[in-house]
């Protein structure tokens, strides 16, 4: 199901990400999810796609994420 807003993210994505990495996940999140309509696996799909796309602009370093340079 899309995400209206970042609080109505899953946990694992709020206690972890900074705000602007949350925003880039719903969004992609909501893309993805809506591209993959009818497919059997596609919230799957959409929360693959959507760490890919914060994957992109973040990067992990020990436990916390900070923006790429």
């Amino acid at each position: 199901m899309p995400y209206r807003d970042n609080a109505h993210l899953p946990p694992s994505v709020r206690g972890h990400l900074p705000e602007h990495a949350q925003s880039i996940y719903r969004e992609a999140f909501n893309h993805a999810f809506e591209a993959h309509a009818g497919d059997p696996r596609q919230e799957e799909a959409a929360h693959r796609i959507a760490w890919a796309a914060v994957k992109r602009h973040y990067v992990k370093a020990g436990d916390r994420w900070r923006e790429r340079d």
